[in-house]
């Protein structure tokens, strides 16, 4: 996905923060492809529906109409982006991904927070 030349979101693609949710859940799934075949319905399952789930509730609150009913999206991707680290930190706790590579997903996690800090907030004053 390249960034917007055009500030006109017209499309939940158009959202820079579901962009970065997006990159962040194909990272996720490549992840766990290197994860032990016995995870599949554990650990691999869970991340890779948590990544999932938030630039899905990213999407489907973008096509809300109200504002607090787009927050409710909003925040359960936010809770959806929590669940992940926590779940990073135990595959790396369990020696399925190393320090590094938790380190640079972390910081997309982060920047995820941030950007959908700001999406918050600019809805929460459309109310």
């Amino acid at each position: 996905m390249e960034a917007l030349t055009s500030k006109t979101i017209k499309s939940f693609r158009d959202l820079r923060v579901w962009q970065e949710a997006y990159k962040l859940s194909l990272v996720i799934y490549k992840i766990c492809d290197h994860f032990p075949k016995h995870e599949l319905y554990g650990l691999t399952n869970q991340l890779c529906r948590a990544g999932v789930s938030v630039c899905s509730n990213i999407a489907e609150g973008f096509g809300r109409k109200g504002a607090r009913e787009k927050d409710q999206f909003y925040a359960i991707a936010n809770g959806s982006l929590t669940e992940l680290e926590n779940q990073l930190l135990i595959a790396e706790g369990i020696g399925y991904i190393d320090s590094k590579l938790l380190n640079r997903v972390i910081q997309q996690c982060d920047t995820v927070h941030k950007m959908l800090y700001g999406l918050r907030k600019a809805n929460s004053t459309k109310e």
